[in-house]
């Protein structure tokens, strides 16, 4: 992508006046219906206290946004003197404002006039005193890293390597836990000298992290450097050490692995916490727990150098904040050869954990997953042939962890995790901008499994906030899906036959290792047997991610797997979040995996954190526990805020944030508000279904 081509755009609404803000490359978008018909003219974006990419300027009375979590309204002086949550109102005297809106990216609108902000329970409404110009401006969620740093295998040049991922922070005060604050690690080469361009020195943070000069250390605590700013050094213990005298062992009772993780965990969140004492002074559901447990004085606290916070967080015993840490969202497990290193800084971007697992520590072996019994010649499954599996494949079974998400980098084949790839990540960071609808792709290559095209052809595409072009073709030749395997889609669902060498068309096989060049698909789901190496393919030509099969599937359990997760995506879920919750809806569940980067969204939440509602069916009432995903746009550090009645407070995602009591027509309203995802009884359900029974219950 190049850097002249704008990330950002405004478009006119054609259905009713307002306009949509898009991110071009995330394929986001922000609606803002306003009172009258707009002509966006380009505006300065000097005038925004916070940065944003691009700006415009209207004329309007009053603006209203759909799915916002929140407005904040700040003064010329910075201060915030309005914070309007679901079901709120404030009313401003005249004023010149920042009004600052929670949406799924930065969107910031600056104006001087009175100022009324009312939400309900489905949009916030901003009015002004009479039609005012105002400028509205949005920063695009799409990081590059700034540049690329070379080092050779030995542990310390890699040392020198991982150091300059602090470069990346945008701030060191505790609100780098914003993930819109933690900017994109230079990129890693392996070669035969270390060369370090300039300008990609460490923040002066007055931490270290001392460390035994051997690679599996490094990429340990890679994410902990990162997000310290922290220099890094040989030792003959790991140890964080601060130029004020303060020491924290790493090497603690759980393990060097685990003290590390624990470590990271503990500082991070209480970054979160610390942080509302800042620029958003919001009411955190943590930090009133938290502060039933200690006393510590966060006002005093955020106003404190790095390395103080660090000094005085760890004083506190891990087992103290533990149940309070929101849910991990990923945990890599990586082999720690030279080559590991060249995928680390896209791992740390994530604030993975990083653990390592050689080939025997493993419970690797050379079959994979077992096809479940009723896989037999009676029952139709999606082979092309005779062959079982992928040819001469080793597999692996990374280590359980208490994470949401698993992935792996090596040359093995994970089981019940991602395969993380380079060039999968290098296709991510140069996608380009991308007009219109989000396109989708739908391919049938035989009409016995046409169940599954009606299912996910009314599945995609169904929200009406966000556009979607849906294509469908049938029984295609080698060229005509070599052809459509070459054209833009974001994202591309198969339906058929596949083996390891190619996929079963009308007239032979097409084999995307040995025929495609290059590929428009973005992401896709392979839904076909032994889709593995297939799906390799077609990240090599340019794809990003997508979810592939390691063995033979059965037509009816495939389908229940492809609608799924075809709602999961519609619904905004990231590939491998969606895959993880559909795998416990089938006996096939471990036959699927991701390749490639799995955090990419084909559609975006509607209310900015894709979530699921666990439901529970009391006499009088129903219990309701959310539990929130994080994304590759609202990663670790975004909060939500559930709209329900009685959610007072902000949460920090991801994983379950609390249990609420609703009675019957409290959850009817809920439901309505989007289409989620709902187990109840151990069975997977969507809202929509739900207020049909419940209304007729």
């Amino acid at each position: 992508m190049s850097d002249s081509e704008p990330t950002l755009g405004f478009e006119t609404l054609e259905d009713q006046p307002g306009l949509a803000i898009v991110d071009r490359v995330e394929q986001e978008r922000c609606l803002c219906r306003t009172d009258r018909p707009v002509a966006p003219a380009p505006a300065s974006t000097d005038a925004f206290r916070f940065p944003v990419d691009r700006a415009v300027r209207v004329t309007v009375g009053e603006i209203a946004l759909p799915n916002v979590a929140g407005v904040l309204v700040r003064d010329e002086s910075g201060e915030i003197v309005a914070q309007v949550q679901q079901l709120e109102e404030e009313h401003l005297e005249t004023g010149r404002y920042s009004i600052e809106l929670l949406t799924q990216f930065k969107t910031y609108v600056e104006v001087t006039s009175s100022v009324d902000v009312v939400a309900d329970a489905t949009e916030f409404r901003i009015t002004f005193a009479e039609p005012t110009e105002i400028d509205l401006g949005a920063l695009s969620n799409h990081e590059r890293p700034a540049a690329t740093v070379r080092t050779t295998a030995d542990p310390v040049d890699m040392m020198a390597a991982v150091e300059t991922f602090g470069s990346a922070l945008k701030t060191t005060a505790a609100d780098r836990a914003f993930p819109s604050l933690r900017g994109h690690p230079p990129s890693v080469e392996l070669g035969d000298a270390l060369r370090i361009p300039a300008g990609l020195e460490p923040p002066d943070t007055g931490v270290r992290l001392k460390l035994p000069a051997r690679r599996d250390a490094v990429y340990v605590a890679a994410p902990l450097a990162y997000y310290l700013g922290a220099r890094v050094e040989p030792g003959p213990t790991p140890r964080l050490v601060t130029d004020d005298g303060f020491e924290h062992s790493l090497a603690g009772p759980p393990g060097f692995e685990v003290t590390v993780e624990q470590t990271l965990k503990q500082l991070f969140f209480l970054d979160c916490v610390t942080r509302t004492e800042g620029l958003y002074k919001i009411d955190l559901h943590e930090r009133r727990e938290l502060e039933r447990l200690v006393d510590l004085d966060f006002a005093w606290l955020y106003d404190q150098p790095l390395a103080t916070q660090v000094a005085e967080y760890l004083e506190l015993p891990f087992a103290v904040v533990e149940d309070h840490i929101p849910d991990w969202r990923l945990t890599t497990h990586v082999e720690p050869t030279p080559e590991t290193i060249e995928q680390l800084p896209f791992v740390v971007d994530d604030l993975a954990v990083v653990r390592t697992q050689t080939a025997d520590q493993s419970a690797a072996t050379a079959s994979g997953p077992a096809v479940p019994d009723a896989a037999t010649d009676e029952v139709l499954t999606r082979s092309a042939g005779s062959q079982s599996g992928t040819e001469e494949a080793q597999y692996v079974e990374p280590r359980a962890s208490n994470s949401l998400e698993q992935a792996w980098i090596g040359d093995d084949i994970p089981i019940g995790a991602s395969k993380l790839t380079r060039e999968a990540f290098d296709n991510r960071l140069d996608r380009a901008p991308v007009d219109g609808d989000i396109s989708i792709t739908i391919v049938l290559n035989d009409a016995r499994m046409d169940a599954e095209r009606d299912l996910v052809d009314r599945a995609y595409g169904n929200r009406d906030s966000l556009p979607f072009e849906v294509d469908v073709h049938r029984d295609l030749t080698c060229d005509e899906l070599r052809d459509i395997l070459v054209e833009d889609t974001a994202f591309l669902h198969y339906i058929g036959h596949t083996e390891s060498d190619g996929f079963e068309c009308a007239d032979g096989k097409l084999d995307v290792r040995e025929d495609l060049v290059e590929t428009g698909v973005q992401a896709f789901l392979l839904n076909a047997c032994n889709s593995y190496e297939q799906g390799l393919g077609l990240i090599d030509a340019g794809a990003v991610g997508g979810i592939v099969t390691l063995n033979d599937v059965i037509n009816e359990g495939a389908v229940k797997i492809g609608e799924t997760v075809a709602r999961l995506l519609n619904s905004g879920f990231p590939l491998r979040a969606a895959l993880t919750i559909a795998r416990e809806e089938s006996v096939l569940g471990g036959q699927y995996i991701v390749v490639g980067d799995g955090g990419m969204t084909v559609a975006q939440p509607a209310s900015g954190t894709p979530y699921l509602m666990n439901l529970e069916r009391k006499p009088r009432e129903f219990i309701a526990e959310i539990e929130t995903y994080t994304t590759d746009v609202t990663g670790l550090g975004t909060v939500f805020l559930p709209r329900i009645e009685d959610a007072e407070n902000y949460y920090l995602t991801s994983g379950t944030i609390s249990k609420f009591e609703m009675d019957e027509a409290e959850l009817m309203q809920f439901l309505q508000l989007e289409d989620v995802p709902v187990r109840i009884q151990n069975e997977l359900r969507w809202s929509s279904s739900l207020q049909t029974e419940l209304l007729f219950s």
